[in-house]
């Protein structure tokens, strides 16, 4: 199966290079798009000169810093339009090793006894996953999240807002991607929501967090308010739409 690994960038000059030195060695048959908005740490040109030396690693120039979300929406849209059957979203600061990608890129091209699913999570909370160098404040943020987008959206996923994983092709063409206006934490757990209420299936596998040791983490108090907000009337709206149909089941 054809895969591309989206990589967003934003200042992330010293983490992209090892990044992609590591996909060349554990999984050397994918391509990968660095998706870089305009970093002024020259992230872009650096991008330029790998492309320029592998052919696998492809480049897309963006004006600005518009977010995660719009990055990868982008990056959707490139690999749909090249035909590529599994898309994976990774990011390029180290917390999501190389090494993990071949156990994704194996479940979602169903190389098990139940065949493949639409969506595959690397999660951090099943057995066998984890964080490394993470302060609890972190963990807190991130169980904290996940518990309560679990209890607000009534679903089952262990690692919701996790942000390594791969969509087969038919599973983003389903989703009205152009409707997804949500960043950081926010959009990983939209996402899902999307693929679920598409009635496609969502498996979980095991992955190690590493805590990024260069740059600078974007993690802001503006990307939590998102999440919890929009995560809250996502599932009143849930809770609304139920009550409706039982409404008209009875009349």
């Amino acid at each position: 199966m054809s895969t591309l690994v989206v990589v967003p960038t934003y200042d992330e000059a010293e983490s992209l290079p090892r990044l992609l030195d590591g996909l060349a060695v554990h999984a050397p048959a994918v391509d990968v798009l660095v998706v870089d908005d305009a970093s002024p740490d020259g992230t872009g040109l650096i991008a330029d000169r790998l492309a320029r030396r592998d052919e696998r690693v492809h480049v897309l120039h963006r004006p600005g810093k518009q977010g995660l979300g719009v990055a990868y929406r982008a990056g959707f849209a490139w690999a749909l339009a090249r035909d590529y059957d599994v898309v994976v979203e990774m990011d390029a600061d180290g917390s999501h090793r190389p090494q993990d990608l071949p156990v994704l890129l194996a479940r979602v091209a169903g190389q098990d006894a139940d065949g493949g699913p639409d969506l595959v999570l690397g999660s951090r909370w099943v057995p066998g996953g984890g964080v490394v160098n993470w302060p609890w404040y972190r963990k807190l943020i991130s169980r904290g999240g996940t518990w309560y987008a679990q209890k607000a959206l009534d679903v089952e996923v262990a690692d919701l807002t996790g942000g390594f994983r791969a969509f087969r092709r038919t599973t983003l063409e389903r989703l009205p991607l152009d409707d997804v206006s949500s960043q950081g934490y926010c959009f990983q757990v939209d996402l899902v929501r999307r693929v679920l209420d598409a009635g496609m299936s969502v498996a979980e596998v095991p992955i190690t967090f590493v805590e990024r040791t260069q740059g600078h983490s974007k993690m802001s108090g503006s990307i939590v308010r998102e999440a919890l907000w929009k995560v809250t009337l996502w599932g009143l709206e849930r809770r609304a739409a139920r009550f409706r149909t039982a409404l008209t089941r009875r009349s």
